[in-house]
């Protein structure tokens, strides 16, 4: 297949140059200009422009909604907690098929009494040493690509899970929104890889804020007006660690807009809303303003952050925690990522790359999130050159997975309706009882 004409996005310099792409059995094989090859399938692309496919970097993906992402321009997704056994299939295929690319860690690893809950195939509640240990050694035996710790972890048994996982090669990710044990330093200081919604920084930054902290606490913290210099302190701290951001901003701003919500114009949407059934609890959650106190309320803050620590020469990736949270989106809502990256001072171009080549680098893919010689063939065709305006990533005419082109409509043929998907979820949950998970 020959994509000829078209503008192509180059990763180093952050540009479009008018290029040809040849593709080959799912790869690029080779990028120039005015390329001529007989006897292939050629697509005319003048006029568009050509991005890499694009990669979210926090979600907690399940089959039923897994096409939606691909729909939405999104060829991989890191998984950052669920299960293994759940998601193999996706895993294995490796971007085969209409659903994302599928890189995922398995159950997540809390305290009790778990802020998620009793223990479950989903979540392990350790109250030991040894019960973190195993439970890395169980993870890393049944195939998980990273591990994944969380806030009501005590500190003894958060070291022994980070130290215990690096002796297997593995990163280790935190969500520290409810930590009151660790903070980003001192998890950082253990050896922790990533923080995930760019947590616990807030707690290095005031000390006496925990997100249970009483109102006069909440209160003293400029969240509208971020103190500059205690953020780079924090961060120049971080950085020393090679510390990971994925902020998730999408996750915090559709909180805080609560009932007055992103909600773009897109064939995702519309086959969303047509289903009936999925995420049915997002209008109502909206409407209680659930999280817009204490998520929302945090928004300018993490997105300043972010700014300054990918200023300061750290590694910032776009996220977005869907489904949790309100309305975000399947696929979409890393489009808003993207749009609150460029609202907090990133360029476009940088915007993207957090997306694409800086995404697929922190994952040790260097084939992916790049249009070059040797990449896996996952591409965007736009209408518009999302350079000029970020929300231009909204124009996808098409989406090339492995070589394959579809149109965001042709994606969403196989999401399943909602009798199939509760069919599929007593099969999961038949089989969980079997493993005793």
């Amino acid at each position: 297949m020959l994509l000829q004409n078209g503008f192509v996005f180059t990763g180093h310099t952050g540009t479009f140059e008018k290029q040809d792409v040849l593709v080959q059995d799912g790869y690029i094989v080779e990028v120039g200009t005015n390329l001529d090859y007989k006897e292939v399938q050629r697509i005319d692309c003048t006029g568009k422009w050509l991005i890499p496919g694009l990669i979210d970097m926090h979600v907690h993906i399940k089959e039923h909604f897994a096409n939606y992402f691909t729909a939405a321009g999104i060829t991989t997704v890191r998984n950052t907690a669920g299960s293994v056994h759940e998601l193999r299939e996706m895993m294995e295929a490796d971007g085969k098929g209409k659903g994302p690319r599928v890189i995922s860690t398995d159950r997540l690893i809390d305290g009790p009494p778990g802020l998620w809950g009793e223990t479950s195939p989903f979540n392990v509640n350790v109250s030991t040493v040894e019960e973190a240990v195993s439970e890395v050694r169980r993870q890393v035996e049944l195939g998980a690509a990273f591990i994944k710790t969380y806030g009501w972890l005590s500190s003894d048994n958060f070291e022994a899970v980070v130290t215990e996982a690096k002796k297997h090669g593995k990163e280790v990710s935190t969500d520290l929104v409810y930590s009151k044990d660790v903070t980003a330093l001192s998890a950082a200081k253990m050896g922790v890889d990533w923080l995930e919604h760019a947590s616990g920084i807030i707690q290095d930054l005031y000390p006496e804020w925990t997100m249970d902290a009483p109102p006069e606490v909440w209160r003293q913290i400029p969240w509208e007006e971020p103190d500059d210099e205690k953020i780079r302190e924090v961060c120049e701290k971080l950085l020393a660690h090679h510390v990971k951001l994925c902020p998730t901003l999408v996750l915090y701003d559709q909180m805080n807009r609560a009932e007055e919500y992103w909600k773009p114009e897109h064939p995702v949407i519309h086959h969303l809303e047509a289903g009936g059934y999925q995420f049915a609890h997002w209008p109502g959650m909206a409407a209680a303003k659930a999280g817009q106190s204490s998520f929302g309320i945090q928004t300018k803050t993490i997105q300043r952050i972010s700014y300054l620590y990918h200023q300061m020469g750290g590694i910032v990736v776009t996220g977005t925690d869907t489904p949790a949270g309100i309305f975000t989106y399947p696929g979409l809502a890393l489009h808003r990522e993207l749009q609150l990256l460029v609202e907090a001072g990133f360029t476009e171009g940088e915007a993207l790359k957090s997306a694409t080549s800086v995404a697929a680098d922190s994952l040790g893919r260097p084939d992916l999130g790049r249009i070059e010689n040797g990449a896996v063939a996952d591409l965007l065709i736009l209408d518009v050159n999302p350079l000029e305006n970020i929300e231009n990533t909204l124009s996808t005419v098409f989406i090339i997975k492995q070589g394959v082109v579809y149109s965001p409509d042709e994606l969403m043929t196989e999401i399943p309706d909602q009798e199939t998907m509760l069919k599929r979820f007593a099969e999961w949950e038949a089989y969980f009882e079997t493993i005793e998970l």
